[in-house]
């Protein structure tokens, strides 16, 4: 049958622009024929072909089928997973919790407004459409959505940026703001690219929250002291030598703020340290009253300032809230033009990273710790969603907060639910308290700040562990939080990411592989860590020595490494031939096989860091090889410009060293390869090549774990033998000796009359053998081959890769046998 016009008219055009359609043609056969029969004499085990991955499996692999776009659609609204099993013993939980945040964001998100330089009700708008919303969308149980403090200062920055005589508003350039960050937030979470917030890594998030929390306590200290005359919104360390300028100023205000702030903490110590220790079966009691310190601390203040100015309404004794508005004042739809959008245009990256990062981080934490786990996109979903609908209430950004989740946390939330009902405390407080709030000192506020933001500062201890982790990530931190100090919030967000990026391209970049060697190690109960034919081996490299008892392996003796480790029960490992891994100095750890190198990536092999690995690599090997074809005689003017003539003295060592036989590569910790990569690969085979004329360098590959890295390296000629110039420059086949890892798997055996149906089954792995064959592949041999000898079950070899690409191995052991094989059959 004649192959389509369609393929007809593409093969020609091929042959016209001289396109190799098979690059990697030579492992789509068996490169030798296979023995019919085993060591026993009985009917072979299996061979195997494998496949290559085709581009429409590529793309096959994203194409949505319809239960994954219903469960797309399901996924979009988690609630309705959860909400027909909802219970009595819920909701108990959810009331508690609720209640309790209610009572904290109530206070806290009057204050947040004020950082907004919004109106103090613009906090409680937020406060109220976060809760009733996120909850539908939630996939965290435990994160409280509303006014934020290093939000609402970002968003404060914004609104003092309006030029003078701006006929907006602003709240209306804040809720604008909300509108189009929710958009923008939202359109993230529909693509499913919650994965980006990967990117930002925990040293960025810490210098990010700690230069936030400094810089805005120090510009709520002005206003806790009752100081007025300088502009708070200025760099962290003008505010701070300006509170120093100013101090002489300090009015009345200060007492009604720092007796506040010391009134919090030493509620916090007494519930959260004396009491607990004191009486510890009431921890749960001094929980409560540890949240509620907020709340209490309020009132109380608000119970002093009634007294002292219920008289002097217009000239209070110091500064108050005076009027909020009752009810929902400013609902209706957010103002959104050109204008507006100037006004916020250049700061709408950092409140998008602001919103990412602090939700995501907060939620990904808590849900770690209560042992269930969250969905980053529909988080953007639920916070996106939040923010688009909360202008239309009156509300300003809004994102997850820190303390009121740990709150809640703690407090025994059940469900997303619970939103709800602080939702409903919220309410409550808009149309029934707020000639209550009238009275609140504005000091008292900032002493709540204050003291909130105080438990975003990263704690002396976490910065030491950073250090102890990652010393260079602990110097990113400092500079964010200096950056942030010395400048503005905005500009610690970018320089943090921005540097946590760089160095993880350069770790990369600068990744370093390791030339392994050949340690031959046994397992040996602690207990018996050195038996008596251990001890009687004088040429022992190994000084005895008492080990605490455990599973614990050694290194035998020299002698040992040239007997079989399967005879004594030892095996054989690779470790870097520098030891950089930090094993046992005393271990001689030496190279496997003279003129053959074992190389081991640390990190990927991409296009960032490929010539480093290999320049690496090439080095070790000219140090250490000589050339095939000894150039001492070779004349002067014969040499390249670069290649001096060795000197006498080192030319007898250098004789002495080993020619370039084989290269192996572990790539175990190498995912996914590039065009970039892979031609360097080509480029030093190329080179090598020439080194070790008339010679060839086998290649041979260990661990690879993508199919499309085998794809990518059979198109470029690896994984089988290389072709070698022979007389007449027709080309030759290396001599080799074929290879390769064998398991042993169950297969039942059925004879019915002249047919044979054969049935394997991996026992171990609980799969059929090879899965299912088309008629097609039985016809091409490609599968299980052979003819039994009898019906029943036996254990028969199967290899473990294709034999099709003999050159790539499971392990490096396998590889290492069969590039000796090879050296050894020539």
């Amino acid at each position: 049958m004649s192959a389509p016009v369609s393929t007809r008219v593409g093969h020609a055009l091929a042959w016209f622009l001289r396109i190799d359609l098979n690059p990697g043609q030579r492992a789509k056969e068996a490169p030798v024929p296979i023995s019919t029969e085993d060591q026993d004499g009985n009917s072979p085990g299996t061979t195997y072909i494998e496949q290559e991955p085709t581009v429409l499996e590529f793309f096959q692999q994203f194409e949505p089928s319809v239960p994954s776009f219903v469960s797309y659609l399901l996924s979009l609204v988690p609630f309705v997973s959860w909400i027909g099993r909802y219970n009595l013993k819920w909701l108990y939980g959810d009331l508690v919790a609720g209640i309790t945040v209610g009572c904290v964001v109530i206070p806290q998100g009057m204050a947040y407004a004020k950082l907004a330089l919004l109106p103090v009700e613009f906090g409680l708008y937020s406060s109220f459409v976060g809760v009733m919303i996120y909850w539908f969308f939630a996939t965290s149980k435990d994160i409280t959505i509303g006014p934020v403090a290093v939000m609402s200062t970002l968003v404060g920055n914004i609104v003092s940026q309006a030029p003078k005589g701006f006929p907006y508003a602003k709240y209306d350039i804040a809720s604008s703001l909300a509108l189009v960050a929710g958009s923008i937030v939202t359109a993230m979470g529909l693509l499913r690219l919650g994965f980006v917030v990967e990117y930002i890594p925990l040293t960025a998030i810490a210098a990010f929250m700690t230069g936030s929390a400094i810089s805005i306590a120090t510009g709520q200290v002005p206003t806790m002291l009752g100081i007025s005359s300088f502009n708070t919104r200025a760099a962290t360390y003008k505010v701070f030598i300006n509170i120093l300028k100013h101090l002489g100023e300090t009015k009345i205000d200060a007492a009604m703020g720092l007796t506040a702030l010391f009134l919090l903490y030493l509620i916090r110590w007494i519930t959260s340290t004396f009491l607990p220790k004191r009486y510890p079966n009431h921890k749960k009691t001094w929980f409560f009253l540890s949240t509620l310190r907020t709340a209490f601390t309020i009132l109380l203040y608000t119970l002093i300032s009634w007294l002292v100015n219920r008289n002097r309404r217009k000239k209070p004794l110091f500064k108050i809230l005076s009027t909020v508005p009752s009810g929902f004042k400013h609902m209706g739809v957010p103002k959104v033009n050109s204008d507006i959008f100037n006004v916020f245009v250049g700061d709408l990256p950092a409140t998008v990273v602001v919103l990412l990062i602090e939700h995501i981080a907060i939620s990904k934490s808590f849900g770690r710790i209560n042992n269930y786990q969250i969905n980053p996109s529909q988080e953007l979903i639920a916070i996106g969603i939040t923010n688009i609908f909360g202008p239309f209430f009156g509300g300003y950004p809004a994102t997850g907060s820190f303390s009121r989740t740990a709150i809640k946390s703690k407090a025994g939330v059940r469900t997303p639910f619970a939103g709800v009902i602080t939702g409903v405390v919220v309410l409550m407080a808009i149309y029934l308290l707020t000639s209550v709030f009238y009275f609140i000192p504005s000091a008292s506020l900032s002493a709540v700040i204050i003291h909130a933001v105080g438990d975003l500062i990263t704690p002396p201890n976490t910065v030491y562990k950073f250090w102890c982790i990652s010393p260079l990530e602990v110097i990113v931190f400092f500079a964010g939080v200096i950056v942030t100090i010395f400048t503005n919030i905005e500009n610690g967000i970018y320089v943090t990411v921005a540097l946590s990026a760089g160095v993880m391209l350069f770790r990369i970049a600068k990744a370093r592989g390791h030339l392994l060697g050949k340690v031959e190690v046994r397992s040996v109960a602690g207990g018996s860590l050195y038996s008596a034919d251990d001890r009687s081996d004088r040429g022992s490299d190994v000084a005895p020595y008492t080990a605490p008892a455990g599973l614990v392996e050694i290194s035998v003796s020299k002698k040992a490494l040239g007997r079989s480790h399967e005879n004594n029960g030892s095996r054989n490992v690779y470790l870097p031939l520098d030891q950089a891994d930090g094993s046992n100095p005393s271990l001689k750890v030496v190279s496997p096989y003279p003129g053959i190198f074992i190389y081991r990536f640390s990190e990927g092999f991409l296009y960032a860091n490929a010539s480093h690995y290999t320049e690496n690599l090439v080095q070790h090997i000219f140090a250490t090889t000589r050339p095939t074809v000894s150039t001492i005689t070779t004349d002067v003017g014969d040499r390249a410009w670069n290649d001096p003539p060795p000197k006498s003295s080192n030319t007898a060592s250098t004789e002495r060293l080993p020619t370039l036989r084989a290269v192996i590569l572990d790539f175990a910790s190498v995912n996914n390869v590039d065009i970039t990569s892979v031609q360097n690969l080509i480029d030093v085979r190329t080179q090598l090549d020439r080194y070790a004329a008339p010679d060839t360098v086998e290649w041979h590959f260990a661990s690879i774990g993508s199919r499309w890295t085998k794809r990518a390296l059979t198109a470029a000629g690896f994984g089988f033998p290389s072709d070698i110039e022979g007389e007449n420059n027709n080309k030759r086949k290396a001599g080799w000796a074929p290879v390769f890892s064998v398991a042993s798997v169950e297969e039942t055996v059925v004879l019915d009359g002249n047919h044979v149906e054969k049935e394997g089954f991996d026992v171990e792995g609980g799969r059929p053998l090879n899965g299912s064959r088309s008629s097609k592949d039985v016809e091409e041999g490609v599968g299980r081959i052979g003819t039994p000898t009898g019906a029943g079950k036996r254990r028969v070899p199967v290899v473990v890769g294709g034999i099709n690409r003999p050159f790539f191995h499971v392990d490096i052991d396998g590889a290492l046998r069969s590039a000796i094989a090879s050296i050894e059959s020539r």
